[in-house]
């Protein structure tokens, strides 16, 4: 009997953080590595060590290139990892601009606190720095879709196409003959800009995301709803600011509001898109046209139809302009970036629309103007929300709960064991209730920190 010995250290009981170790004789690995965001108590797990040797894992396998999938790299660096950090070429891409501008997030808000006196510390330290963040691309290795990587005798990976964002997968792994699946975030089917999903034909051992294990999207007319919004701040003088993730939402909603106005069903208004790293994302769809199926004609007319805004001058210059318009903004749960700028100066205006277009995690800002918040914290003050919150669930990036039961649909036979992931509580909890009753599937909602052993 082969023992292999899973640890949840992420994304467990929360829908963040993402990070499994899974542990055997012949090798160590790790299926993701991300940053925890929004509770307090949970964005201070990331200063902990992890509570496990670092330096005995061999390798880190990326779903994906956002945040909560890569952002404690760095820090696992420090921590003593020296193995290969494996993903496909676009998330390695997508990985190093997130990385980049995350470590000069964390340089720039340590110094504001200091400056400004709200950090308890009396002289706080970024999270990691940019120089980490460089660092950490030389253990970067990229691999190909749908071919197997030999880890160690018994150990093979296999990254397959997942929608999502550019260069999502979700891995399967063969450990000592029976198969792993680590789902990642699985995409939409029907994507304005990626193809649809593949989906598993076997699992023994099933990791799955649960984001909206609870609910389905619902099917909005998306041109008749931008058409009355854009009305509504034309006719105020107001402006509609979009926080917006900066990967495969931003350009979705470049896409749509070129689409619409090219087809005359929105009234013609100015578009700024004001994300550094959403500007370096869309080079990345520029340099893998076979991941998306944007012909590249219509993104160049697409690009030309905003302004793109490359400085924090600009960014101010933005502000000033009177006239209204939209403006596209990271980040997308309102955790930092350029958007609090906009939100700082706007918030208070009831003539101003918050149009909230993703999931928005527990604890962040996005959640609570979400919720109804009558003030918002930015850098150590408050700030009176009189905009009005709007939100559109449809443009999400996570597939819902009917598509998860679609993404599983190809499976010959019941998966020994199910673990549900990357969800709250009650989305996990629902779709544990779902998968019973279409399937009569058992399955488990790990704890963050669990371990589980197995005997193959």
């Amino acid at each position: 009997m082969n023992k292999v010995k899973i640890k949840f250290l992420g994304a467990a009981g929360t829908v963040t953080g993402s990070k499994y170790l899974i542990e055997t004789e012949e090798a160590s690995l790790m299926i993701d590595c991300g940053m925890f965001q929004g509770l307090k108590e949970l964005r201070e797990r990331n200063w902990e060590p992890l509570p496990i040797d670092v330096s005995k894992v061999d390798y880190v396998l990326l779903t994906h290139g956002h945040l909560d999938h890569v952002g404690f790299l760095p820090r696992l660096l420090k921590e003593g990892f020296k193995g290969d950090i494996i993903g496909t070429a676009p998330t390695l891409a997508v990985a190093e601009i997130v990385l980049k501008d995350s470590g000069k997030i964390h340089e720039e808000d340590a110094k504001r606190a200091k400056e400004e006196g709200f950090s308890k510390h009396d002289n706080p330290e970024p999270f990691y720095t940019v120089k980490e963040a460089e660092e950490t691309l030389e253990f970067f290795k990229s691999t190909d879709l749908d071919q197997w990587l030999d880890l160690s005798e018994h150990i093979k990976a296999r990254f397959r196409y997942n929608g999502h964002i550019i260069g999502a997968t979700f891995i399967e792994l063969d450990i000592y003959g029976k198969r792993f699946v680590f789902s990642g975030d699985i995409g939409r089917t029907d994507d304005l800009l990626l193809d649809n999903p593949q989906r598993p034909q076997k699992a023994d051992y099933l990791f799955i995301e649960t984001t909206y294990g609870n609910r389905l999207h619902p099917k909005e007319v998306l041109d008749a709803y931008f058409e009355e919004v854009i009305i509504d701040a034309l006719h105020n003088r107001g402006n509609i600011v979009i926080p917006s993730f900066a990967i495969e939402r931003l350009q979705v909603l470049m896409y749509l509001l070129w689409k619409f106005q090219k087809e005359d069903k929105i009234p013609d208004i100015s578009i700024y898109v004001d994300s550094p790293m959403g500007n370096n994302v869309i080079r990345v769809f520029e340099s893998f046209p076979e991941w998306h199926k944007l012909p590249m004609g219509e993104f160049m007319q697409m690009l030309k139809n905003v302004n793109i805004v490359t400085s924090y001058k600009e960014t101010w210059e933005t502000i000033d302009t009177k006239k209204p318009k939209i403006i596209i903004a990271g980040s997308g749960m309102v955790t930092g970036g350029r958007v609090l700028t906009y939100l700082k100066q706007m918030i208070d205006e009831p003539e101003t629309i918050v149009m909230l277009v993703g999931y928005q995690a527990e604890g962040t800002r996005g959640r609570q103007l979400l919720e109804g918040a009558k003030e918002i914290k930015f850098f150590g003050k408050y700030y009176p929300v009189n905009a009005k919150v709007e939100s559109i669930h449809s443009l999400s990036a996570h597939a819902d709960q009917g598509e998860l039961l679609h993404w599983l649909s190809d499976l010959k036979e019941e998966p020994t064991n199910i673990f549900l992931v990357h969800g709250e509580p009650t989305a996990a909890d629902a779709f544990r209730v779902k998968l019973q009753d279409v399937y009569h599937w058992k399955s488990h909602i790990p704890k963050l920190y669990e371990e589980i052993e197995l005997f193959l």
